[in-house]
């Protein structure tokens, strides 16, 4: 029985292993309990400040078979899903936000399957608060009523705030701060604030306030009795159920003012004049009137000025009364600084205060006159003062206009007047007659008959009546010919007067303007005697006689006594010669001379048979004046050669009249030995003197020799009585050329001004000699000096006969040597005097 039974058991071991090897069991999660982060997320539970993204958990579980899981997570349908599972590692993601006071937990159906077994569990995750909210107040808006009189420390109000948070994180406290949690790790407060509106509630216990004070008031001079000044406006202090006010005047107004009790209106009781001070303090008062009667009350001040009105501008007055223009006839050119005191002018402003200052503005020629005073108030007497007294000229302006103006200063309407001011000026002999020019220049010709015009001249005189009237005269010592007309000013020639431009061309003297008072003025006149051709040329001779050398020129001349060209400007011509055509003369110069053909003597005596030589030319000399005159002269010619003359050097000059440069060849090389003779002398002269030379001190007077003395004549400059512009000329230049054929006419001087104060001087003052005290030479060449002198005069004698002998030439060039020499010694003796 046992042994069956073991039998059995063994069969029924053997066949529960092979039932065992043949079946499959599911997976299964492991259950680690509350606070595990891994296993089948039994009790877990979350804080709602967890971020998306956080890992928060991981699956974990087991297959019997030791066969790979996966997980997985499912939700309600219709709910939110929350987490998100990673199927091979288990790990749990949250994706959602999280929010306990919305909802505090998830229901999830976690998985974990073999693939071939899937096992299921329902977990409940817990959401755990975190301090995310904060306090909320409850009926709000808070609002309160509280009466002003309330007592200090009553309870008037109670809030109530509430907190979803739970633990500290939703307890309330006031006054201080909330309880505070943690959130996302950190330990926040979150607050809440509400704004409580207490609403004071008015009480009677407030005086009366006014209204825009300071309070000012303007009485002006237009006001009447009963004009409006002021307003005055006060409300109750307490401001539910303000009571009515009542006004009144407790001071100040010394009965010239009273207050409307309702409206507070302060009105004048009288006219302006009336009115004693500009100044006025009234003392106002506003009390509450309420259901007992009277109860608070305010004082205030209302400050009235009695102030001018800007309606009156400013008024110029006469003697007579109000006036606007004002006339002076005064003489001109007063004096500057002097006061017109023909001019009575007052002005006025009736305003009172700033309103009647006012300037004063002369307005017209500028700088002439000025008025005082330039600032007014109220009233002033107007003064005019001369400035420039050169401007108040009678002949510029017969009289001068000029405005007064009155302009008001500090007033906004800037109120003015105006005057006419007119001066009538009356003239006075201020001015000297005044030529038109400086000077005149007139031409008049020669021969003209006595009385013929010659220049008129001008002067006006701007003063009027017999002021202005000029009256002229003519004085010098050219003004011996002419006459001028007293009024007219017209000069003319004396009727006796013979004008000749041959004795004197030029005449000058000054002419007079003057007034009836004696005042005048000078200018000068230069007449020129315009020459006329009156006078034909002339010979000395009607037959003269000349010896004319072969090759050289004779000259003729004749004489034109007119003074002026073209009238004494000659011009020759040969009118007839016998023979014809032998002579040509030079047409300016009358000089006369052989054709050029004409060369020799031989020539000479084929063209004439006569054995003298002796040719006539009939010559005319004719001027270039209008019309033209002419004269002419016979003129004997005795022609002979230059071979005629005797003497070694006469015949060398004929022998070399061919061939020119062999004389200069000659002349210079004979100059060039008297030039090195001359300097050889000179300096053996010199050496010798400086050795035999002694100086004798001697005591004399050395007078120097008197140099000519040339007079000077004045001539003043055009126009001008000044003789600082004169110009000074000798006699020679006054007098002209006294070499010429002729004498020219003199130049006309200046005419002889007023004789100047005369000066006393000394008799005794007169110019004397002043004695020097020099050395003198005593000279060992004296009479050698005197040899020289000696033949000098020898030599002089010997030039004069030099056209008698052809020698002559040579002993004047030796004299010639010897006298430079003599000159040269004598400077160089003369050099030891001075």
């Amino acid at each position: 029985m046992k042994s069956m039974r073991k039998k059995q058991i063994l069969i029924l071991l053997i066949a529960l292993c092979m039932s065992m090897a043949q079946s499959d069991f599911a997976p299964y999660f492991y259950d680690n309990g509350a606070g595990s982060s891994n296993g089948n997320m039994a009790l877990f539970s979350i804080s709602e400040d967890t971020s998306i993204g956080t890992h928060v958990y991981t699956l974990n579980g087991s297959d019997p078979e030791g066969e790979p899981v996966t997980y997985g997570m499912t939700f309600d349908k219709g709910s939110k899903e929350y987490f998100s599972v990673e199927p091979k590692s288990g790990n749990v993601t949250l994706i959602q936000t999280l929010d306990r006071e919305v909802q505090d937990e998830i229901i999830a159906f976690v998985t974990i399957t073999d693939g071939r077994n899937k096992v299921v569990e329902n977990v409940r995750v817990f959401i755990t608060d975190a301090n995310d909210e904060k306090p909320e107040f409850l009926n709000l808006p808070l609002i309160v009523d509280v009466p002003e009189d309330k007592a200090s420390g009553s309870s008037i109000y109670r809030v109530q705030a509430v907190d979803r948070d739970l633990g500290s994180g939703g307890s309330v406290s006031y006054y201080l701060q909330d309880g505070g949690g943690k959130y996302h790790g950190k330990y926040q407060v979150m607050t809440s604030t509400a704004i409580i509106t207490i609403n004071v509630l008015d009480t009677q216990d407030s005086p009366p306030v006014f209204v825009g004070t300071p309070y000012f008031g303007f009485v002006y001079e237009v006001s009447v009795p009963g004009s409006e000044i002021f307003t005055v406006f006060a409300k109750d202090g307490d401001q539910n159920n303000p009571n009515a006010m009542h006004y009144s005047i407790l001071s100040g107004s010394d009965g010239f003012f009273s207050i409307n009790s309702s409206s507070g209106c302060i009105s004048l009781t009288s006219f302006p004049v009336q009115l004693k001070n500009e100044l006025y303090e009234l003392k106002v008062k506003a009390a509450e009137v309420g259901p007992d009667g009277f109860s608070d009350y305010s004082v205030t001040t209302v400050t009235i000025r009695v102030v001018d009105l800007n309606n009156h501008p400013p008024t110029f007055y006469g003697e007579n009364g109000q006036q606007n223009r004002f006339e002076l006839t005064m003489y001109e050119h007063p004096p500057e600084g002097e006061i017109l005191r023909g001019l009575k002018i007052t002005v006025n402003d009736s305003d009172q205060g700033a309103n009647a200052k006012f300037r004063l503005l002369l307005v017209g020629p500028s700088r002439v006159l000025r008025v005082v005073p330039q600032t007014v108030l109220n009233e002033a007497q107007v003064t005019i003062i001369v400035e420039n007294s050169s401007a108040i000229d009678y002949e510029k302006y017969q009289f001068l206009t000029f405005k007064l103006l009155a302009v008001e200063i500090d007033t906004p309407e800037r109120f003015s007047a105006t005057a006419d001011i007119v001066i009538n000026l009356l003239d006075t002999n201020d001015n000297i007659p005044k030529f038109s020019s400086e000077f005149y220049i007139a031409r008049i010709p020669e021969n003209s008959p006595g009385g013929s015009n010659v220049v008129s001249v001008t002067a006006t005189d701007p003063d009027s009546g017999l002021w202005g009237a000029v009256k002229y005269s003519i004085y010098g010592s050219g003004a011996d010919l002419f006459l001028i007309h007293p009024t007219s000013g017209i000069i003319y020639t004396q009727p006796w007067a013979s004008l000749d431009a041959e004795v004197k061309s030029k005449y000058n003297f000054y002419v007079k303007a003057e007034d009836t008072e004696g005042k005048y003025s000078l200018a000068e006149v230069f007449v020129t005697v315009l020459d006329q051709n009156d006078h034909p040329p002339e010979f000395n001779q009607n037959f003269l006689e000349r010896t004319m050398i072969i090759g050289a020129p004779v000259k003729i001349e004749a004489v034109d006594e007119d003074a002026e060209e073209p009238n004494n400007l000659i011009e020759y011509s040969i009118m007839k010669a016998d023979p014809d055509n032998i002579f040509d003369i030079n047409t300016s110069t009358g000089e006369i001379k052989l054709k050029p053909y004409i060369k020799s003597m031989e020539i000479v005596q084929n063209i004439t048979k006569q054995k003298d030589c002796r040719w006539s030319v009939v010559v005319q000399a004719r001027d270039r004046g209008s019309p033209s005159f002419s004269t002419t002269a016979v003129v004997k010619i005795d022609i002979t050669e230059a071979n005629r003359l005797k003497g070694p050097m006469a015949a060398f000059l004929m022998q070399s009249r061919d061939n020119p440069m062999k004389a200069l060849g000659l002349a210079i090389s004979i100059i060039t030995v008297m030039v090195l003779v001359t300097v050889m002398i000179s300096t053996i002269i010199y050496f010798r003197n400086t050795k035999s030379n002694r100086i004798t001190p001697a005591r004399r007077i050395i007078r120097k020799r008197p140099k000519d003395q040339r007079s000077w004549t004045f001539r003043p400059w055009f126009g001008r009585s000044d003789q600082s512009f004169g110009k000074f000329f000798t006699d020679d230049e006054t007098s002209g050329n006294h070499s010429s054929l002729r004498a020219k006419p003199p130049a006309p001087s200046a005419p002889v001004l007023p004789p100047p104060p005369p000066v006393h001087s000394r008799p005794s003052e007169r110019l004397r000699s002043v004695p020097t005290v020099s050395g003198s030479m005593a000279s060992r060449n004296t009479s050698r000096s005197s040899s020289w002198k000696t033949s000098k005069n020898t030599d002089v004698a010997q030039r004069s006969g030099q056209n008698k002998d052809g020698s002559g030439i040579s002993s004047a060039l030796v004299s010639e040597l010897k006298m430079r020499i003599e000159q040269k010694i004598n400077e160089a003796n003369q050099g030891y005097y001075y």
